[in-house]
């Protein structure tokens, strides 16, 4: 199915202008144009069209993962431990398994998610911690990343209206949407 995606501007990455009024169109999990929106809805006027406020970007690379998920505990909320993730004493205090580590890093991914980031700086060493990344599609880099909006990349990135993440789409599947 073709989607539009497309916000206020378009801020593509790399050494391309920012584009008033721009859109990408999705198939799958690829990028298969970027342009105008007019252009775009005209040239496919059957896609599906997810407008957003704001400004759409190339996702953001989360620096400490590692720290981030596996070195903190977000807890449940139905458990009684706040809602910041633990680290230091507080971590020492629990028992964690790597049951509880794999729920922790799920709850850790979706803060991820909620902040505009799709790929993680690792490398990450606990399997369940690996595993809740990899299912969430988030990716796990050795370092830095420049992701670009452009025909033929995978559909990744994030929509941000003032300083808060409106939507975070990876390989064309929207996987935060605020609410």
């Amino acid at each position: 199915m073709l989607t539009i995606h497309t916000a206020d501007v378009l801020v593509p990455g790399g050494e391309s202008p920012s584009l008033p009024g721009g859109a990408v169109l999705v198939e799958g999990h690829r990028i298969t144009a970027v342009e105008v929106y007019d252009d775009l809805a005209a040239a496919h006027p059957s896609a599906r069209v997810r407008r957003w406020p704001g400004a759409l970007t190339p996702g953001l690379l989360h620096p400490h993962g590692p720290e981030f998920l596996e070195r903190s505990y977000h807890p449940d909320p139905r458990e009684d431990l706040g809602t910041e993730p633990l680290t230091g004493e507080s971590l020492s205090a629990l028992a964690m398994t790597d049951t509880r580590w794999g729920a922790s890093a799920r709850r850790g991914v979706q803060r991820l998610l909620a902040q505009g980031t799709v790929a993680v700086v690792g490398p990450l060493q606990r399997p369940t911690v690996i595993d809740a990344v990899h299912r969430s599609g988030l990716s796990i880099e050795q370092g830095p990343m420049e992701s670009v909006l452009l025909p033929g990349e995978d559909a990744t990135f994030a929509i941000f209206a003032a300083t808060e993440c409106v939507a975070t789409v990876i390989k064309g599947r929207l996987l935060h949407r605020r609410r």
